[in-house]
């Protein structure tokens, strides 16, 4: 049986698919009209093709049961050998099942119906015995047929790779086509599901912070804004969990985490997303350090949960090992080893624009008039270093003009207690000592206040809610935030898009 899709095969895409978008839609006109429901509301199904690839994997070449059962798949392969129609249907995580029709066991018009009727792409209920055919394929031999849906769109053809484009435009049919796509859509709930877990059982309590927000904080980052009618008010989508996580363990709730989506109106690019799934965690009496070593232990409980084990196998077919401890350096020293001369927190704006010139790093930033030191020591550090740190590594004591929610360094004058986790040059997670003094949290927010009346988009806003339950008295806490699109990036190798399932795309304009 030559089916439509296979012409089709023969023709461009923008060609073929408005043709057979109309036959397929006369085949349901057909059905309807000669009283076949090409939707039913209900088929019974009574087994798995997993199930039963399980159950008969066993089976030997050529053998029959006398079990019969229901199944349905989509129809990815049709063939027709004259009396006898081969089939191979496919689950939803693509294991593959084959049913085979005989014109002597169904009949004749039975037959000549499904061929007329079934297209690749459809959704076939079949009803029969499971028997192994002469090749060894597992097959239920047809007793009865239906279709479970009608598809009218013919899927994309099956022996091209599908592009960027499409993959990110109809990533429904990614999921069909692609068994990576599907491996990535259930990864992504097996990861975040062993997150919860290791975070019940250390004694962590997931709660839900607000997305809209009066004040955008938490962060540094350019916020989404919008408009609440009822109170005639603007109002900004959340950039981060972290100043409401904080209030909670101001009321008493000392071990509190979120993993929730936040939203910050910048680039797109592999690594950046406007919309992501955050989790961020706060420890009540424990410091960077503490919360440095449950981080490591949270993706390394969430790597053996994903791989059995601690290494982990990249969309490139090489290797990553998570496991045993992981490395640290700390940013004046590595910067001042990188730079051939000692940086340190009182080197200056001047000094270090010339270093940043003569690395010719990005002229707009360097003509920013809000520019710190602080700032040019992230910009050289991220210039010279953090490309290099493959191996998992915990970037510690930053400067701490660039840190404004951080605890100032117990020994060190203008270095904050934060950290930063890279992983294959990338940045995973980020850890802090976090600041409980309200005095000098006033005076953070303040600067912050000013930066942004100077021009600067991302800096924060003066919170006097949040002030205000700080000078209720917070506990000293370590507290850290990891993206979980960064994480499924980390563990397969894949930009950000690829892990998300259903990614922001540009509409295309009519």
């Amino acid at each position: 049986m030559q089916n439509n899709d296979e012409q089709a095969s023969e023709m461009s895409d923008a060609e073929s698919v408005p043709e057979q978008i109309k036959i397929r839609k006369q085949k349901r006109e057909e059905l309807l009209a000669n009283g076949i429901e090409p939707y039913p509301a209900e088929l019974k199904i009574d087994a798995s093709i997993e199930a039963l690839r399980e159950k008969y994997a066993d089976l030997p070449l050529g053998a029959e049961t006398d079990d019969y059962y229901a199944i349905a798949g989509r129809v990815m392969f049709l063939r027709d050998t004259g009396r006898l129609c081969f089939v191979q249907l496919q689950s939803g995580n693509h294991a593959k099942f084959q049913a085979m029709l005989s014109e002597k066991e169904i009949g004749k018009e039975s037959l000549k119906q499904f061929k007329k009727a079934v297209d690749l792409g459809d959704q076939l209920y079949v009803y029969g015995k499971v028997i192994s055919s002469k090749r060894g394929e597992l097959s239920i031999f047809v007793k009865t047929w239906q279709l479970a849906s009608k598809a009218i769109r013919p899927l994309p053809v099956l022996h091209k790779e599908l592009s960027d484009e499409q993959r990110m435009r109809r990533p429904y049919t990614d999921l069909i086509v692609r068994d990576d796509a599907q491996k990535m859509a259930r990864l992504r709930p097996k990861v975040v599901q062993s997150i919860r877990e290791f975070m019940a059982t250390d004694g962590f309590i997931e709660l839900e912070t607000p997305i809209l927000q009066v004040l955008h904080g938490g962060a540094n980052a350019k916020p989404f804004s919008t408009h609440i009618n009822a109170f005639d008010m603007d109002l900004y989508l959340r950039i981060s969990l972290e100043l409401y996580l904080k209030r909670a363990v101001v009321g008493g709730i000392d071990r509190v985490y979120e993993l929730s989506r936040n939203f910050r109106n910048e680039g797109v690019d592999s690594s950046h997303s406007p919309e992501f799934s955050m989790m961020e965690a706060y420890q009540a009496y424990g410091t960077y350090d503490t919360i440095g070593a449950l981080t490591k232990n949270l993706i390394q409980y969430a790597v053996l949960q994903a791989f059995g084990g601690y290494t982990a196998t990249l969309a490139d077919g090489t290797e990553y090992d998570f496991g045993g401890d992981w490395k640290k350096v700390y940013v004046y020293p590595e910067l001042s080893k990188a730079v051939g001369a000692e940086i340190t927190p009182e080197t200056t704006v001047a000094e270090l624009k010339a270093l940043a010139v003569k690395a010719n790093l990005d002229k707009k930033a360097l003509d920013d008039k809000a520019i710190t030191a602080g700032k040019l020591v992230e910009l050289l550090f991220e210039h010279y270093i953090t490309g290099d740190l493959y191996e998992p590594t915990f970037v510690y004591d930053f400067p701490a003009e660039t840190s404004p929610l951080t605890r100032p360094h117990r020994t060190q004058k203008g270095v904050a207690e934060k950290w930063d986790l890279y992983v294959r040059g990338s940045e995973l997670a980020t850890g802090y000592s976090e600041l409980v003094d309200p005095v000098i949290q006033r005076e953070y927010f303040t600067k912050q206040s000013l930066l942004a009346y100077k021009g600067d988009q991302e800096a924060m806003q003066l919170d006097e809610d949040f002030l205000e339950a700080l000078e209720y008295g917070m506990p000293p806490t370590g507290g850290m935030g990891m993206g979980i699109d960064r994480l499924l990036m980390a563990l397969t190798g894949l930009g950000i898009r690829d892990t998300i399932l259903f990614p922001l795309v540009k509409p295309i304009e009519n």
